[in-house]
């Protein structure tokens, strides 16, 4: 098990679905984000960015084995969800892993992976999954050096100025199909996907 943790951001609102709760939505009989804190925690130790409890995302994560987050900005954006996870980075970690919970093709093994070349790949300060042809997507890891600079971030966009401002130090590994990119924000995002698998 590595000491990098997985930062798997959850305090999103899902404006795109209704009135849903994307992240509670079923899948293989369990709620999408206890089945992403689960693949994650196959992985590396987790720590989950939420929304303040009471909260039902709270509630699907009882008996996991891994630290919660109450992010209290969590309506600015992404960047409030990841201030909030990176600060519970414990200090003997070189790096950690950004997840977005609404991923729901990414395995452990990709994880895994992904992880795997922070290690082979020292020379440089960001490590990311790409799908099969190329695209760069998720997870995304950042050295401990990056740190400073993701605290100062605000908005929506996430991490990605913090990924162009260091372009020539990204180690882009390949995953299967689609994984690193796919993500499900609307209704027929979620029709379309389940009408694919069969599910």
């Amino acid at each position: 098990m590595t000491d990098i943790p997985i930062l798997l951001l959850a305090a999103g609102q899902s404006s795109r679905m209704g009135g849903k709760d994307k992240l509670l939505q079923v899948v293989d009989g369990v709620p999408l984000l206890r089945r992403a804190a689960m693949i994650a925690l196959r992985a590396a130790p987790v720590i989950v960015a939420l929304p303040p409890a009471p909260h039902a995302r709270h509630d699907v994560l009882d008996g996991l084995d891994l630290q919660r987050i109450d992010v209290r900005d969590a309506y600015e954006g992404m960047n409030a969800s990841l201030r909030g996870a990176l600060a519970h980075v414990p200090a003997v970690a070189h790096a950690a892993m950004v997840l977005l919970a609404d991923l729901p093709d990414i395995t452990s093994e990709d994880l895994a992976a992904v992880l795997g070349s922070v290690q082979s790949h020292p020379d440089k300060l960001i490590w990311r999954g790409a799908t099969a042809d190329g695209k760069p997507g998720h997870p995304v890891a950042f050295d401990r050096r990056l740190f400073d600079h993701i605290h100062q971030l605000s908005g929506d966009e996430g991490a990605q100025s913090v990924v162009r401002a260091n372009a020539g130090k990204v180690h882009l590994h390949i995953l299967p199909g689609q994984n690193a990119l796919l993500d499900l924000d609307t209704p027929q995002d979620w029709a379309e996907w389940h009408a694919k698998r069969g599910s």
